[in-house]
């Protein structure tokens, strides 16, 4: 593994908006569709719809936030994608272009519309589940059964808890993981479990079992797609000075052990067929085949996002510039990467109709970030990502892999930064907002 560091080399940061250093760090998959990518960046959304060739860009602007902040997204069957940001739900029907703020029902009325939305899951029957933390009101989990259009409060209000994470077992529907932080007296993790779709809840306990970072916060990192009771728990800067530790249940969450420490954050926790997978971007990626025993892999990039396809091959974020050459990266097993897709390959801003808010909002910041990317379309694919995505399309024999390769040059203009510089930046934890503590 390259370690990270020597990235802050050549890596240009941007003159426009927040000036973040230009960087993958979330790919997200739409069930059903072999074909399209949405990856997240510290400059907006990205979206594929031909196999990684060819990416269009939503700004922030459009979706609705901005500053040192990073959404976590979820895409539903139909193509919906849905936002999870700091002021609220953010949901798109049309692929990209128009963008909504969701409310709950009418016995929680206007409370997401500008609730922290910290967590966001889709379940296999489609339901959408989120989890609020908010500080200056009470906070719950809330699900919905329409696809976003309403939201009712699930049994987990709380004026004391910020929620952290929830998961939804893909085997079973009606088991649903969430964790919380205590912020009100005594710092406290918590974890809950619902067997029943969050009619009801049990609180798992985790004090003996689990060592804490400076701030007690777990997150669950994933759960078994054939087994409910198997799931991965993160403890964020439990392993000092940056690293997480990484806890095996086997039994629901009633007992953990640990299986894994790192030098830094957890990015992503991947279930194979005979694996699971676990990607850091500064401490490396590892596998293990029995799901304890964690190997580092040797030829992996940096991988600040792993997820796998439904044909099994993987998808990372790598280091754009050096040492990896490769924003978006694929490999059929993880020994092997090759690039998808650079930044200087970037298409342009998603194709909307004038009048929507993507349209309209990210035109002039467009022109900004193509100067500094060095971003012109590639040549050698059909570029078919302005295609509004519903219904999926037809599966092809298409080779997943990159198209052209950009300049290998920085673009002009672009300012260097330097390696403490770009160290700090991508040591940097998860996003913290005045409003919040942890």
């Amino acid at each position: 593994m390259r370690r990270w560091v020597f990235a802050a080399v050549l890596a240009p940061t941007l003159a426009w908006a927040s000036a973040r250093t230009p960087l993958t760090n979330g790919v997200y998959l739409r069930p059903g569709d072999d074909h399209s990518l949405y990856v997240r960046t510290t400059f907006g959304l990205l979206i594929s719809h031909d196999d990684g060739c060819s990416f269009r860009w939503v700004c922030e602007k459009a979706l609705g936030y901005g500053g040192e902040f990073d959404p976590k997204y979820a895409i539903a069957t139909d193509g919906t994608i849905f936002a999870a940001t700091f002021s609220g739900l953010r949901i798109s029907r049309d692929g990209g272009c128009s963008w909504v703020t969701a409310t709950a029902g009418p016995s929680d009325p206007d409370h997401l519309a500008e609730a922290w939305i910290d967590a966001i899951d889709i379940g296999p029957d489609g339901h959408v589940w989120l989890a609020t933390a908010e500080s200056a009101k009470p906070n719950n989990l809330f699900e919905s059964a329409d696809n976003g259009v309403t939201f009712q409060p699930r049994g987990l209000f709380s004026r004391t808890v910020w929620y952290k994470s929830i998961r939804v077992a893909k085997s079973d529907p009606k088991r649903i993981y969430a964790t919380g932080y205590q912020v009100a007296g005594v710092a406290k993790a918590h974890l809950y479990r619902s067997d029943d779709a969050g009619a009801t809840w049990s609180e798992l306990p985790l004090a003996d079992a689990i060592r804490y970072g400076g701030t007690p916060i777990v997150y669950v990192a994933g759960v078994d797609p054939a087994n409910p009771d198997v799931l991965y728990l993160t403890s964020a800067g439990a392993s000092p000075p940056s690293g997480d530790r990484l806890y095996r249940s086997s039994d629901g969450g009633r007992s953990f052990r640990e299986v894994l420490h790192t030098s830094d954050a957890v990015r992503d926790v991947v279930f194979r067929k005979a694996s699971v997978m676990v990607a850091t971007l500064g401490s490396g990626s590892f596998e293990a085949s029995d799901g304890v025993q964690f190997a580092r892999l040797a030829t992996a990039p940096q991988l600040a996002c792993l997820a796998q396809r439904a044909d099994g091959s993987l998808v990372g974020c790598g280091a754009n510039w050096q040492p990896d050459d490769m924003a978006i990266a694929t490999s059929a097993t993880g020994a092997a990467w090759t690039k998808l897709f650079r930044f200087g390959e970037l298409a342009g801003p998603l194709r909307c109709p004038a009048g929507t808010l993507a349209h309209d909002a990210c035109a002039a910041p467009w022109r900004a970030l193509q100067q500094q990317l060095g971003a012109h379309a590639p040549t050698s694919c059909p570029d078919g990502s302005d295609q509004q995505v519903i219904p999926p399309p037809a599966r092809s024999a298409k080779p997943r892999s990159g198209c052209c390769d950009a300049s290998g040059e920085l673009p002009s203009g672009a300012v260097v930064v330097g390696v403490l510089g770009m160290a700090f930046a991508l040591r940097r934890r998860r996003y913290r907002a005045s409003r919040q503590l942890g």
